[in-house]
Parts: structure tokens; sequence; C-alpha cells
């Protein structure tokens, strides 16, 4: 299972972004974070740039996977339907789904999610 967002457990450089524009300025082997976006989805697939996109619904998933996404970031009332689809698909983009606190790990782990991002790191990246 994937956690990030625990200062113990070695994850990727996230660096947020709002456009294109902004991959620029992100540092090297980074991996981009942003909402579902299909322009700034498809430059980071023709361009090889790692990204974790936080999407609304199971088709903008399939739709990031297909896009090459390393990582799919949606919420826990559709993260288990979604991991079916990513299971029976066999996705290479890995299912997130944020979390508060740590006793939250084991129910995620139970329904089989690829991972959980704690809901504290991802505001901190976004200040």
């Amino acid at each position: 299972m994937i956690i990030i967002g625990n200062p113990y457990i070695k994850h990727d450089l996230f660096y947020p972004i709002d456009s294109i524009l902004d991959i620029r300025n992100s540092p090297s082997n980074s991996t981009l974070l942003f909402g579902y976006d299909l322009e700034i989805m498809s430059y980071c697939c023709e361009n090889n740039i790692a990204y974790l996109v936080d999407v609304t619904s199971i088709k903008e998933a399939i739709f990031a996977n297909n896009l090459k996404a390393r990582y799919i970031l949606i919420d826990k009332t559709n993260s288990t339907k979604l991991q079916k689809i990513a299971e029976n698909y066999m996705f290479d983009s890995k299912v997130l789904t944020p979390i508060d606190e740590e006793d939250e790990i084991e129910m995620i782990a139970d329904s089989g999610i690829d991972g959980v991002i704690f809901n504290k790191f991802l505001k901190e990246l976004q200040q």
C-alpha cells in the first residue's frame, strides 16, 4: 500500500500546478499535482511527465489512466468502485484516496485501495 504524506515514509516530490505554463517552474523529477484537466493531462502524457490528478468521477479516472497519470486521487465514496475497475482493466495508474487520520489506513487497506494521501499534506502543498 502506498502512503503519501507521512513524514517517516519517503514518497515522490509533489508540485501543485494550475496550468501548462506552471510546469516550467516545477522542480525536475517532481510529480505534478492538479485537478482534472484534459489539456494538462495530454501535455504531461506527451512529454512523459509524472502527475497526480484529482478526479470527481469514474469517467475522469478512466481518461486519466489512458493519459498515463501516475496517481489518480478520488474520494472515499468512489475509491472502492474505481479500484475494482482499475484491477479489471489493469490500470497502470495507482488509485489513491484522501484520509485525515492514520487510523483510516486499515479500513482503506481492507478495501484493497492502492494507497492513501493525507489531506493535511495536500493542504500544505497548496499553500
